[in-house]
């Protein structure tokens, strides 16, 4: 049961509250009828608190006592120690008494506080949903999104690099206090060309006539379709317009998109750099989908700062990705996403063929260096979606519990801030560290020894910070 108590900023936690109260109104008495008995907001709020949707309204200082703590850097935990949180601040930690007057105390009783989980490949929009409902019925999708933006963070997953999608409505509701949710930093729309990856119009959509009628698939803002350096300025701007915080682009096939060999390089490398050119202007840089070798390659030398996947490239590929500095985004893709498609379909056909380079590619990673960070790709399955800690825990095949953790927090940071001025939320996140914003998980267990800890949120997760926000606190029941 979450506990609360009002303070000096009553009124700004309040706005929260209701927020909450808001969401769990319009989705819960849509979605589960048990709600349809609750008359007042009094019994609505009650509610929600029982859903451990709740945030704290304690405007004073929160402080954690007697933590053994990750700090989302090294590989080891620390001493028993203290961490004031204030407003949305880590403000002080020591292994010395804190004085904190009025502070929310939080009796740690020795288990681990760990920074929130960042997830630095997830879509927000299209985790749960299918094409159809996304491109079909957007409210629909929405509230949907919005029901799983809840559930991620319930996951622990603080924040989230969305890299396709229309999310920007999804992140301004989080950001507002609508409904609870993980910080989003957006891309926007994917942007692909006719037949690449993430082209999921139809046959009786062609021909595309340039400066005709948007398709679904376009105004629903789940992907643009480019043919030109031209068109790849228009909708990188357009996407920065709404609000991206990076450009996504699809620069070879992909497994999901039925009309996108994977040996395809789908751009040319005019219109990568229309898009690097683009991102640079606006401070901030492009992620590119790629695959293989060639696709690879070519966004490299048109100044792609991260690859997202590159499951098929070649050492010699690996290596040069390690020189230049790149960043390279892994998924370490569970074999549900693999046998969830259709046997004999043409998805299945190029799964089988990409799931053998997963864990080449880490090896890859690991022997070369490469700056790589962690993330989860999931795709149109609520299923997978709640297995989003598990997915985390699997990376123990190539990395010790510490090198994974690091991976989805401190080293996850670093690659959301290369977005430069675009950062929506300016600090410093995925450590635990003074002055760093208040993120952070207390854990049942040491993930350290256990990374199959971070599998069980709903267990081990026993407070859920975000932003100074108490959002799950079962310690208090």
């Amino acid at each position: 049961m979450c506990q609360n108590s009002f303070g000096s900023q009553e009124l700004a936690r309040g706005k929260f509250i209701a927020g909450v109260v808001s969401f769990t109104a319009a989705v819960f008495f849509l979605a589960r009828p048990v709600f349809t008995m609750l008359r007042s907001g009094r019994e609505m709020f009650a509610a929600a608190l029982l859903l451990g949707l709740c945030a704290t309204a304690n405007a004073d200082d929160v402080l954690f006592e007697n933590v053994r703590i990750f700090d989302g850097k090294g590989a080891a935990l620390s001493e028993p120690s203290n961490v004031l949180v204030r407003g949305n601040v880590i403000a002080e930690i020591s292994t010395s008494p804190i004085e904190a007057e009025g502070a929310e105390r939080i009796a740690g009783d020795g288990r681990t506080l760990i920074p929130g989980l960042i997830d630095a490949h997830w879509h927000a929009m299209l985790a749960a949903a299918s094409p159809a409902e996304v491109m079909g019925d957007v409210s629909f999708a929405s509230i949907l999104a919005g029901e799983e933006a809840t559930d991620t963070l319930m996951r622990g997953f603080t924040t989230v690099r969305d890299v396709g999608g229309p999310a920007f409505g999804l992140k301004r509701a989080i950001d507002q206090g609508i409904i609870p949710g993980p910080r989003i930093y957006p891309s926007g729309a994917m942007i692909t060309v006719t037949s690449g990856h993430g082209d999921f119009r139809q046959f009786t959509d062609l021909p595309r006539r340039v400066g005709g009628p948007l398709t679904p698939m376009e105004t629903s803002g789940g992907a643009m379709v480019v043919d030109s350096p031209d068109e790849v300025r228009l909708r990188a701007r357009e996407q920065l317009m709404q609000g991206a915080v990076l450009i996504k682009l699809t620069a070879g096939g992909g497994v999901s998109s039925p009309f996108s060999p994977l040996d395809v390089t789908t751009f040319t490398e005019a219109e990568l750099r229309a898009a690097v050119e683009i991102a640079e202007n606006w401070g901030t840089y492009v992620a590119a989908h790629a695959f293989t070798t060639d696709a690879t390659r070519k966004a490299i030398a048109a100044g792609v700062k991260c690859i997202e996947h590159g499951f098929l490239m070649d050492e010699a590929t690996a290596r040069l990705i390690a020189e230049k500095g790149i960043w390279l985004s892994l998924q370490p893709l569970p074999e549900l996403m693999r046998t969830g498609l259709r046997e004999g379909s043409v998805e299945r056909a190029k799964a089988e063929e990409v799931w053998p380079g997963i864990g080449r590619t880490y090896e890859l990673a690991k022997k070369y260096k490469i700056k790589t960070a962690w993330g989860t790709d999931v795709l149109f399955s609520r299923a997978l979606a709640r297995q989003q800690g598990a997915i985390l825990a699997s990376l123990t095949r190539w990395y010790t519990p510490a090198e994974a953790l690091v991976m989805a927090t401190g080293t996850n940071a670093e690659l959301l801030a290369l977005s430069g001025q675009r950062n929506p939320y300016p600090g410093k996140l995925g450590v635990v560290e003074e002055g760093a914003l208040a993120d952070l998980l207390l854990v049942e267990g040491n993930p350290l020894e256990n990374m199959d800890l971070v599998a069980d949120p709903g267990n081990n997760f026993k407070i859920i910070m975000k932003d100074g926000l108490i959002y799950k606190n079962t310690l208090a029941k």
